[in-house]
């Protein structure tokens, strides 16, 4: 792909309703930094709308399409853009205009939610892919047969997944290295002063000494095994085994370095990931009752109605848009 002659390559950018900014803006800006440093047109880029000419991103700001998908013309490439709730993404010709894509050669992509696009329109299948890590718990279980990984990107033949935000300028990075190769990836990276390129395979999420501020080697192990653990939780004894302590200093632990109980932390961890399925699928409250380790949906509401000061029905129609229901339903 060196070779000067070659033509630029043709990128469109799908962005659905919603899109996150950040995600987008990582994707395209080293497209933009590619071709000034180079000297010359690499890439070439049309932003794409479902329809009509102007898409709005999740924080408001509205960006003017070239063209709707059906009118994209030849591309080698397409990169979608979503956010917000995409397992209620429901336009069909955009999933055919994906697959037609696909028939054709064209490399596809998706940023922060859109791997939930692709894998709706079967082009993951059997390839691995990722997806930003609040949406992993409606991705698995909409999608339960995917080779989803936990990682920042992953690259794999024809199809590119990132789970979003800053982790796409390490993911243009990696595409940029095999169209250009390397020197001009690292020229890119140093443009955006990323003084450190992450591999794929790193980590999305903050550790857990960063993200709740605790040292313990522990207490560490013993949330590490909650958060493995949502559908079937481990009770406090096993934890304890697990730590290689009495249930007593387990919880002395606990309440010392997070000023909560074995319970109350794992709870929280269990309605977080309830609130996140609330939110992003179509899963009765019934169903996400089990996929959070809850006996009933009667139990789940109850626990979920107490930390968040509303029942799991409300939480979803609010989230949408909608107007709260009149009464609680049997939450089933």
């Amino acid at each position: 792909m060196s070779d000067k002659t070659q033509r630029p390559l043709r990128v469109g950018f799908l962005l659905v309703p919603g899109f996150a900014l950040m995600s987008y803006a990582s994707a395209i800006e080293p497209l933009r930094a590619a071709n000034a440093l180079a000297g010359r047109t690499l890439y070439r880029w049309r932003h794409l709308a479902l329809q009509g000419s102007g898409v709005t991103a999740s924080n408001g700001v509205r960006i003017e399409a070239d063209v709707t998908a059906s009118e994209a013309g030849r591309l080698d490439m397409i990169v979608v853009c979503a956010g917000g709730n995409p397992q209620s993404f429901q336009h069909a010709p955009t999933l055919a205009f994906l697959r037609k894509a696909a028939r054709h050669g064209v490399r596809l992509g998706g940023v922060s939610a859109g791997p939930f696009l692709l894998a709706q329109a079967g082009l993951l299948d059997g390839y691995r892919c990722t997806v930003h890590w609040e949406h992993i718990p409606a991705f698995t279980e909409t999608f339960p047969f995917l080779r989803l990984s936990h990682s920042l990107f992953e690259i794999d033949r024809d199809r590119f997944t990132c789970a979003g935000g800053i982790a796409a300028l390490d993911m243009m990075h990696a595409l940029i290295r095999l169209d250009h190769g390397s020197a001009l990836a690292a020229a890119v990276s140093d443009w955006f002063l990323q003084t450190d390129v992450r591999r794929g395979e790193a980590a999305q999420r903050l550790s857990l000494t960063d993200r709740f501020g605790v040292h313990h080697p522990k207490l560490i192990e013993t949330m590490a095994y909650m958060e493995r653990n949502i559908e079937a939780p481990l009770s406090r004894a096993k934890l304890a085994q697990i730590a290689g302590m009495s249930l007593r200093q387990l919880e002395r632990l606990y309440r010392n370095e997070l000023r909560t109980t074995i319970l109350r932390h794992y709870a929280r961890l269990r309605l977080e990931q309830a609130r996140r399925l609330l939110r992003q699928t179509s899963l009765s409250i019934g169903e996400i009752a089990v996929a959070t380790g809850f006996a009933s949906a009667s139990t789940f509401t109850r626990h979920y109605r107490r930390q968040f000061g509303l029942p799991p029905r409300h939480e979803r129609v609010q989230f949408s848009g909608g107007s709260p229901p009149s009464r609680d339903e049997g939450e089933t």
